[in-house]
């Protein structure tokens, strides 16, 4: 029988330069937001922001992964990043601008899709990611981070042990 793959079997590239290895955040919860600059839903950057700082202490993460998929994001990677900094004063992790859609995802976005017959279909869906590396739920743009469903996920992702 073939090993089940967790999330921190999966990297992404950096913003900046090198990889984001999920398995650098093993035992926390993720919440990883595909993300663009010029979409209807950019304001969330502020509220993704706030609950990584409220919940960072509890062991929550937030992860942004910038991607051109709905046409909606810069074309590099320096200017996503200091638009988020300035704009948002993001300070959670940022991947390179990634694929999350479609036979080009990244084999995290792929891995979710097979999991879970799911994949973003807009810019500021969700995943949630359990402290024992699986699934814990997928969820779209209107979903605001910190409030309703969402928010209740997080809270009882947060409440279980790795």
């Amino acid at each position: 029988m073939a090993e089940e793959k967790l999330a921190w079997a999966f990297s992404f590239p950096s913003i900046t330069d090198g990889r984001l290895d999920l398995a650098a955040f093993k035992g926390n919860v993720l919440l990883v937001a595909n993300t663009a600059s010029f979409c209807g839903f950019t304001y969330q950057y502020e509220g993704l922001e706030k609950l990584h700082r409220a919940e960072a202490a509890r062991g929550l993460t937030v992860i942004g992964v910038p991607s051109r998929d709905f046409n909606q994001e810069s074309a590099d990677n320096a200017t996503v990043k200091a638009f988020c900094e300035t704009r948002y004063s993001v300070e959670f992790p940022l991947t390179g601008i990634s694929h999350v859609h479609g036979p080009l995802a990244a084999p995290f976005y792929a891995w979710v899709r097979d999991m879970c017959g799911w994949q973003p279909d807009w810019n500021f869906n969700k995943v949630l990611i359990g402290r024992d590396g699986r699934v814990a739920g997928t969820f779209g743009s209107g979903d605001e981070p910190a409030r309703g469903r969402l928010q209740e996920a997080i809270t009882a992702a947060l409440a279980k042990a790795a």
